[in-house]
């Protein structure tokens, strides 16, 4: 579900007026999207959704503390909160092994009125996406994954990363070749064999 721009920043006036019904539409239209976000970046599922949950959570409490005032947008500060929670996920665990124990993936992307070679096609995507990601550089890959699994707009990628557009356009297509080239050169040795 998306909304406009003007329904998002009501709904940021209504949040920062400590609202709890707005707080909780927030909620109902960012957590996929950022569960999303995370899930990529963290690669476990209990860990993606305990970093939304806390997200959501650390969201609340600048709401009680007063101090949303800075933010323009409410995704934008939604998703700079998931960055740094990642970040703190990482150093803390910096030593300890990461081992997925998901059989699936755990997320859903696929819109179901689709027909079955859309969703067959989409689910081949995803799971090149999930084994090539990894192997990016950390930069592309949330670039990556804001603009094209998100569906984010290049501004909104911009806010979110504290980077101009112009710079955003630029990882963008960096982001895009080096997973191509990755995807050839998986090609590559696939046809060898």
């Amino acid at each position: 579900m998306k909304i406009s721009k003007i329904e998002e920043k009501l709904l940021l006036y209504k949040i920062r007026k400590n609202d709890k019904q707005a707080f909780i539409k927030a909620y109902d239209l960012y957590i996929d999207q950022l569960y999303r976000f995370i899930y990529f970046k963290v690669g476990n599922r209990e860990e993606a959704e305990d970093l939304c949950s806390a997200v959501f959570l650390k969201t609340w409490n600048y709401i009680l503390e007063n101090t949303l005032k800075d933010h323009k947008t409410l995704k934008a500060l939604l998703y700079k909160i998931a960055r740094n929670l990642i970040i703190d996920h990482y150093r803390k665990n910096k030593d300890r092994e990461n081992i997925s124990l998901d059989g699936d993936s755990g997320i859903q992307i696929i819109d179901q009125r689709q027909s079955a070679s859309k969703v067959m096609e989409l689910k081949t995507d995803l799971l090149v996406l999930e084994t090539k990601l990894p192997e990016l550089k950390d930069e592309y890959r949330e670039v990556i994954i804001l603009r094209f699994i998100n569906e984010l707009s290049v501004k909104e990628v911009a806010e979110i990363l504290d980077k101009s557009k112009g710079n955003i356009r630029v990882l963008i297509f960096r982001a895009l070749k080096a997973l191509k080239e990755l995807l050839e050169k998986d090609e590559k040795m696939n046809s060898n064999i």
